[in-house]
């Protein structure tokens, strides 16, 4: 009979935590808009490839004809040729007459980098040896710099491996579907393990649930238990008929509520809106978004418990937040950071909570691969209910 009491006694708290939600209709209107535009910023600020387009870059050709012969020329002419046929184009070119003039438009900003065809093009060429370009990058800016040198780096490599082969056919009678053989002898064939071609907003999408659950949990407790501690109603509460485990679980069932509702819309959104294909099991992904809700309740009730009012609870959710949003690889992988943080991100929930669920939805994994990050999220819900759980007891009795 006390079992039901309480368990009663917590639908009541959670049905009028989530009503005084419901009340304020920004919120609701929020509580869509939050992950629609968190997909939409995090899925189109970052490069979804290693592709460039319409980045502006300066072509300096120096090159000096030979016996009237300039291959600079011709290398312009392929690598124009080569820029239009794709579509957008990669590459704005503009004229410059050498180093010092692309210096000056990169500092400008006139241009994100540039390409020079150096006055030996043509004799390098013509005497045996390599012609070489050199490729300027703009080092304020290392991400479309790399991506820049990258891209052209495998065009001219392309481009010369145009000529050779044309070489070969004219000069040795080499078919031109024999030259690539001959040229490169080994090849590479990518294969992904799921069917399909995967986009930026698959890697995204799983970091983005799991994080707005907990940002969710986070903010969510410190308003349900400071704010009503603050204003008063927190008392009337305990001086009624009703355990502390009610007043803890109506509440603590309520932000749940609340997170699971909004970790549900990402998913569809991801789906219908961004395209995102689910390999994996679909109640797998909600089973993992409730160990998601779980890892991080316990978390935030022992802040709210000790913290003595609503903006002190609120900015150390804060503190908390924003290092496990880019420590834990929500928005990028965890191995492209230092090796300390690397470490970090290993004490995290956030990182077991967004890499369980990327495997699942992304990679179609079963509950086999993902056990150890299950146990690892079951074991800081543990850990962290059994401390908070107490301490939020105390700090009712104060």
């Amino acid at each position: 009979m006390g079992e039901r009491r309480v368990l009663t006694h917590s639908g009541w708290i959670c049905w009028k935590d989530l009503l005084e939600f419901s009340r304020s209709k920004m919120r609701l209107v929020m509580l869509v808009l939050m992950p629609l535009f968190m997909m939409v910023m995090v899925g189109f600020i970052f490069p979804t490839g290693n592709t460039i387009s319409h980045q502006p870059v300066a072509l300096a050709n120096q090159d000096v004809a030979v016996n009237g012969t300039s291959l600079g020329s011709g290398f312009v002419a392929q690598l124009e040729y080569a820029n239009n046929l794709t579509e957008p184009k990669m590459m704005d070119l503009r004229a410059a007459t050498g180093f010092d003039d692309i210096k000056a438009m990169v500092q400008e900003g006139k241009v994100s980098g540039g390409i020079i065809v150096p006055s030996n093009f043509t004799s390098n060429l013509l005497t045996g040896k390599q012609g070489y370009v050199t490729i300027m990058t703009d080092q304020s800016n290392p991400q479309t710099s790399a991506m820049i040198q990258s891209v052209l780096t495998t065009l001219v490599g392309q481009m010369g491996s145009q000529v050779a082969e044309r070489n070969l056919n004219q000069t040795y009678n080499v078919s031109l579907q024999e030259a690539p053989a001959i040229l490169k002898p080994y090849s590479v064939q990518v294969r992904g393990i799921v069917p399909g071609t995967p986009n930026y907003f698959e890697f995204v999408a799983p970091g983005i649930m799991a994080m707005v659950v907990m940002m969710s949990l986070m903010t969510g407790l410190p308003h349900a238990i400071s704010y009503e501690k603050d204003m008063g109603t927190l008392d009337g509460m305990l001086a009624a008929p009703t355990s502390r485990w009610s007043i803890i679980l109506g509440k603590v069932l309520a932000q749940t509520t609340r997170g699971l509702i909004q970790g549900f819309i990402i998913l569809v959104l991801s789906i219908i809106l961004f395209g995102v294909v689910i390999h994996g099991s679909i109640l797998l992904v909600v089973l993992l978004i409730l160990l998601t809700v779980f890892s991080f309740v316990g978390l935030g009730i022992l802040i709210t418990a000790f913290a003595d009012k609503e903006e002190t609870a609120t900015m150390v959710m804060m503190t908390l937040m924003f290092p496990m949003m880019f420590l834990s690889g929500v928005m990028f992988p965890i191995q492209q950071m230092p090796s300390f943080m690397q470490t970090i991100s290993n004490f995290l929930p956030l990182t077991y909570a967004a890499n369980a669920m990327r495997k699942v939805m992304v990679l179609g994994a079963g509950p086999g691969a993902i056990i150890s990050d299950v146990v690892v999220l079951a074991v800081f819900g543990i850990v962290l209910l059994s401390v908070a759980v107490p301490a939020f007891k105390r700090a009712m009795n104060r």
